[in-house]
């Protein structure tokens, strides 16, 4: 619902605060008294084509707010949320537009700055605009539809049928993504099965290469232990034998000393003693470093073809990790997903064949639905056009015929709202053919046209929260005049409505009355609303029956129609 409206410096209107309420607003007025100023202003604010002109002369730009409360289930917060623009569903939502006098503009949301077309989108969203030159809405296609489904009850069933759809869209997905994987892996079994047969004979486990890498490092260790001890022990060879001869020849230079004559306690034959006992000590002390070497090389557990066996197996997952291009620690890893892949590879065509048969039951399914559904549309197609039909004589429009298209699709174009395409269409004569809304020639037969459109939807959920109609009464008086009136007012009870109106059978029947007028001399003209109190509004109503003189009669002819 719109509640407010802020103009500033727009054609002949400087200042302008309006607040709007709910049920049906007439806008009267003498022609050119700036009505559709108003109207202006308000398309201004929901993203219209701007033109330099609206800006009022000698002003450098003009303003316009709209100020709506939409309510909390409105289709226009989820387009807010889809846009990226902040709101609160329990606050208002204010749009507003700038005009420079040079032609350029700019556009807010909640003071926002977004694009115009953004700022568009959501006026779409908002309101519906029939009139003389432009019906904004109705001639959409896309929309018709929706206001069909809305008439015929059949909202349900097209959500019910968007679920079939996603539901279809899914299995085909995932029946692709299986036929593409069974193509991949035709091509990747071979490989799969060499590379698992290696991992096989390898037998990764983990934590393999670091439990080698330290015991390589403990055995290169000792092998080098080993050669220094060997190399000590080759110190030795045949220093025993050596001392044994040097005892053995001090004992035969004692014995020749002594048959010489040399005393046994003689200095000679005692330093000879002495060598010996000193040689034999040290033959005693290097048999006990020679043992004691070969005790230590006993000691060190070692065999040379171990280090080999630990190098040969360390280099041997190294280099499978680099055949692979994986870390070694990943290979008793990589060896359970090549064979769970194979495993996958093996079971995928079965896959297939489900995934395929799901596809089919979707497919089937939505087919099915959608066929029942494009039948209930027609159906219920057939109902709205004798509803309509009922109401184009009332509003002048009995020569007109209305049908509603229901076009079955091809397959391929199916989507969530389902296979068939939805069109309003009317012939405006006899033998004319049917053709869409837009062909309609007049654009006060086409604002009627949609006026009898809304009073067949309304009720139904099929009318805009928000309609604006100018002059739908253009070119009509008397009873086709009261007929307008009083759909307006049906339209208003579920509805708001802002009608512009030269006929005093439509004001009458308004819940706010606002006359339009000019005001200030030839230099200084400006536009004027005033909202009628109920005595200002019967003579208002007088002067549209009567004119420039209001007789008593004129008087009591508007009392009359206020009240009827």
């Amino acid at each position: 619902m719109l509640i407010g409206l802020w103009i500033r410096d727009v054609v002949l209107i400087e200042a302008l605060d309006l607040s709007i309420g709910p049920g049906l607003t007439a806008l009267t007025g003498e022609t050119g008294a700036g009505k559709s100023i108003i109207l202006d202003a308000l398309g201004l604010a929901v993203g219209a084509r701007a033109e330099a002109g609206l800006v009022r002369q000698g002003a450098a730009q003009a303003v316009v707010s709209a100020v709506f409360a939409p309510a909390a289930d409105h289709s226009v917060w989820d387009l807010l949320e889809d846009k990226g623009l902040s709101y609160a569903r329990d606050e208002d939502l204010v749009l507003r537009r700038t005009l420079g006098a040079e032609g350029r503009s700019r556009a807010f949301v909640n003071d926002q700055a977004t694009g115009v077309g953004v700022l568009k989108e959501i006026g779409e969203a908002l309101l519906e605009v029939h009139g003389q030159h432009e019906t904004v809405g109705l001639l959409d296609a896309r929309r018709h539809r929706p206001l069909l489904d809305a008439f015929g009850g059949l909202v349900d069933r097209r959500e019910a049928l968007a679920a079939r759809w996603s539901a279809w869209r899914a299995a085909r997905a995932a029946a692709e993504a299986l036929q593409d994987q069974v193509g991949r892996a035709a091509a990747e079994t071979e490989e799969l099965t060499l590379r698992l047969s290696e991992l096989d004979r390898l037998d990764p486990q983990s934590g393999e290469e670091t439990a080698l890498a330290e015991q390589r490092a403990v055995l290169g260790a000792s092998e080098k232990a080993l050669s220094d001890i060997q190399s000590a022990r080759g110190a030795f060879h045949g220093l025993t034998g050596k001392l044994a001869g040097a005892i053995r020849a001090l004992e035969r230079a004692r014995e020749r000393a002594v048959a010489a004559g040399a005393a046994e306690e003689g200095v000679a034959v005692s330093r000879l003693i002495a060598a010996s006992e000193a040689v034999d000590r040290a033959l005693t002390e290097a048999s006990e470093a020679e043992a004691g070497i070969d005790g230590a090389a006993l000691a060190f557990d070692f065999r040379p073809d171990q280090l080999e066996r630990v190098e040969e197996r360390l280099f041997e997952l190294r280099a499978m990790g680099r055949k692979l291009g994986a870390p070694v620690e990943q290979l008793a890893e990589l060896r359970v997903r090549f064979a769970a892949r194979l495993r996958a590879v093996e079971s995928s065509e079965e896959a297939l064949r489900a995934a395929q048969a799901e596809l089919a039951a979707a497919r089937a399914a939505y087919l099915a639905d959608a066929g029942a559904l494009t039948a209930a549309r027609q159906a219920a197609g057939e109902r709205l056009a004798e509803v309509v039909t009922a109401e184009l004589a009332p509003l002048k429009l009995d020569k007109a015929r209305f049908r509603v298209s229901v076009e079955p699709l091809d397959e391929d174009r199916a989507g969530p709202a389902g296979l068939d395409r939805v069109v309003f269409q009317v012939a405006t004569n006899p033998g004319a053919p049917f053709g869409d809304l837009g062909a309609i020639a007049s654009g006060g037969e086409l604002a009627r046209f949609a006026l009898a459109l809304k009073a067949a939807l309304a009720g139904r959920g099929g009318v805009q929260p928000l309609m604006i109609f100018d002059e739908v009464d253009q070119g009509v008086g008397g009873a086709v005049a009261d007929a307008v009136g009083l759909r307006l007012r049906r339209l208003a009870a579920d509805a708001q409505v802002l009608v512009v109106t030269h006929s005093p059978q439509v004001a009458a029947r308004a819940d706010a009355h606002w006359r339009i007028s000019k005001t200030g001399d030839a230099e200084r003209l400006r536009t004027a609303v005033e909202v009628l109190a109920p005595a200002d509004r019967e003579e208002e109503i007088a002067r549209m029956l009567a004119g420039a003189r209001i007789t008593d009669a004129a008087r009591a002819a508007a009392r009359a129609l206020m009240h009827a």
